[in-house]
């Protein structure tokens, strides 16, 4: 699962500048800490930002050739996806009226050109402490608490966004409804303890079948869970289920009360839609939760879609 930037990973920063001189000095400073990015136009900042991994942090120059840093904050603050990326603008302009706008339209700090590098890296290096402290709280409210993978609020966050992205980019969409098999006569026959040991077991072997940056593994809700895989057609989502399906069997956790298997097996229901403005993102939801109980209707262990 990769939706929040780990601690081991080096943070993301994009450079906004079309001045090549003033952006390579900027990112030599920053780099032998961050992975830096360039982009020299509005336009081409706007498609990294809405490209995942979005970047951690973005240095702005409020005079580009195309938009003004003022119309590409605004546009980034409007969006689900950046609205929480922090924002230094860079100017040359001493006047406060800029900073002021810059400032309540949502800019973190500023930084003001000819470059003082050591300042600089002190302040990007405080606001990616900053950022970094409130992507745990964030990450804290949005994490199941037993099995330590995101918690169902989150998914529906991402859903929206990536059904968002999708319908931007004319991309498929699919989801993989998991829910572990007869787990109520687990319970009621091993004891709660055993039954949440599998839930971790399990949410642990779903999550790690998934590798992509962009793809979300979350607990739905009681035995239930739901990977999210954005660019996805139904044959590579049907492949991936089959994949995580074996792999939790494989688990081999003693399952006597199953009239599936001998062990803990999960039903997988997927389905893949591309947004667009006719469709509802429930539908596809529903969509793969009607094959979810398709599998159990079959027999259990097994895919459908």
């Amino acid at each position: 699962m990769s939706q929040y930037n780990e601690q081991s990973k080096q943070p993301k920063i994009l450079i906004v500048d079309d001045d090549p001189v003033n952006a390579d000095m900027l990112k030599y400073a920053l780099a032998k800490e961050n992975k830096v990015e360039i982009a020299s136009t509005g336009k081409e900042a706007l498609a990294t930002c809405f490209r995942s991994p979005v970047p951690d942090l973005i240095i702005l120059d409020i005079q580009l050739p195309d938009f003004d840093g003022f119309e590409i904050i605004t546009e980034l603050k409007a969006s689900e996806e950046t609205k929480h990326i922090p924002v230094m603008f860079v100017t040359a302009r001493e006047g406060a009226d800029d900073q002021v706008k810059g400032l309540e339209l949502g800019a973190m700090d500023y930084i003001i050109k000819p470059y003082v590098l050591p300042i600089v890296v002190a302040r990007v290096r405080n606001q990616l402490a900053l950022k970094q402290k409130n992507d745990l709280l964030e990450r804290l409210v949005s994490m199941d608490g037993l099995t330590e993978i995101p918690n169902r609020r989150f998914f529906e966050q991402m859903l929206d966004r990536e059904w968002r992205r999708g319908m931007r980019m004319l991309q498929p969409l699919s989801i993989i409804m998991m829910d572990i098999d007869h787990f109520k006569a687990f319970n009621d026959n091993y004891g709660h303890r055993q039954g949440d040991n599998v839930l971790i077991a399990v949410a642990r072997c779903i999550d790690s079948c998934v590798h992509r940056g962009a793809d979300l593994v979350a607990r739905y809700g009681g035995e239930e869970f739901v990977a999210l895989l954005s660019d996805t057609k139904i044959q590579s989502a049907c492949q991936l289920a089959e994949g995580i399906r074996e792999k939790v069997e494989s688990l081999a956790i003693s399952h006597e009360y199953s009239s599936a298997s001998s062990v803990v097996t999960i039903s997988c229901g997927v389905a893949t839609l591309t947004p667009s403005r006719g469709i509802m993102v429930d539908e596809l939801i529903n969509a793969a939760d009607k094959q979810l109980y398709c599998a159990k209707n079959s027999g259990r262990n097994t895919v459908c879609s």
